[in-house]
């Protein structure tokens, strides 16, 4: 009878396609007998990422791969030879300043956490923060970038990553993203998409979360809902953006000695999705928002009056100012 030697298997090669923010690359140098350590020191030599901040995703669809485990073997760790890793940046704990807008929706701390929910006083570890992005045309991206990698993006590298990440998914799934969907042929879509001056929507969100396997929570300021794009997919965790009705901004959770943020939530942390649900109600009543079926809107930070949509997208490329209001 044929015998299998399991110490070959064990010293068998694993062959791993690697992605990062500059491209493809594949990894043959590890054996299933290699452990976690070796793995991460090889991934962090290929990104230049440091160790401590590697981010690893695994998977279809991308789930958080576990790297905590320095001594197992990677025969054990769940991984194949021929899978796919997704590396990113984790943030550092230093604190990220946020570029906040002068108005009435920052609270102060004290005034959010007294908050009541059901009867109850709502104890939170931090706050969530809105960090404002650069009306570039390109702050959804952007803005996913930041909640992905917990900093701002100094590159310019990561919105063009993400539009050709986007593109490259619809010509992947044509069956799913036809010219019904899109509303344009889908090579059309996909060079339109990857110019810098194409604004991304709803078909991006559920892109983006479908391919890093999270759910994306957008803080709709106009209706004061919450739209989740991937919840029914049942992904582990949960990031937060917020949208005017023109503009998106990341949103992120500040401890309250505000020595680290948080981006990444597990989706069953009631408390920050609740937390993200009064700031789409204060919001909402104070007018926060652009409604675009309006004509007539007003530039809050310099008191601009603008007709319609286009005017105000065109200000708010040219000046940054995001804080519009309906007159």
């Amino acid at each position: 009878m044929f015998q299998v030697n399991n110490d070959n298997l064990r010293m068998a090669k694993i062959v791993l396609r690697v992605k990062t923010k500059s491209g493809q690359q594949v990894i043959n140098s590890l054996t299933k007998n290699n452990t976690i350590k070796d793995l991460k020191e090889v991934l962090s030599n290929l990104s230049s990422i440091p160790v401590s901040r590697l981010h690893v995703l695994c998977g279809f669809p991308p789930k958080v791969f576990n790297i905590a485990q320095d001594d197992l073997n990677l025969n054990d760790s769940g991984l194949n030879s021929g899978d796919t890793l997704i590396l990113e940046e984790k943030a550092t704990v230093e604190p990220v300043v946020s570029s906040l807008q002068n108005n009435e929706l920052d609270t102060t701390i004290e005034q959010r956490l007294e908050l009541p929910t059901d009867g109850n006083l709502y104890n939170c570890p931090g706050i969530l923060m809105k960090h404002v992005v650069p009306a570039d045309n390109s702050c959804l991206f952007t803005s996913v970038h930041f909640v992905l990698n917990g900093k701002v993006d100094e590159t310019g590298e990561a919105a063009p990553f993400l539009r050709q990440l986007v593109a490259e998914s619809i010509r992947n799934e044509s069956h799913k993203y036809d010219a019904a969907i899109l509303g344009k042929p889908v090579e059309e879509y996909c060079s339109w998409i990857q110019d810098d001056k194409s604004w991304g929507g709803a078909i991006e969100l559920a892109i983006l979360s479908s391919y890093y396997g999270i759910e994306i929570a957008v803080v709709d300021t106009i209706n004061a809902i919450i739209n989740r794009f991937g919840e029914d997919q049942n992904f582990p965790l949960r990031v937060f953006l917020m949208f005017d009705g023109i503009h998106y901004d990341p949103l992120y959770l500040e401890t309250l000695n505000g020595d680290s943020i948080t981006t990444f939530f597990e989706t069953t942390n009631e408390m920050v999705l609740r937390e993200a649900e009064l700031l789409a109600q204060e919001a909402k009543s104070s007018r926060q928002f652009t409604d675009v079926n309006k004509f007539t809107l007003k530039c809050l930070v310099c008191n601009t009056f603008l007709k319609g949509q286009v005017e105000a997208q065109h200000h708010a490329k040219a000046t940054s100012h995001m804080n519009f209001g309906e007159v």
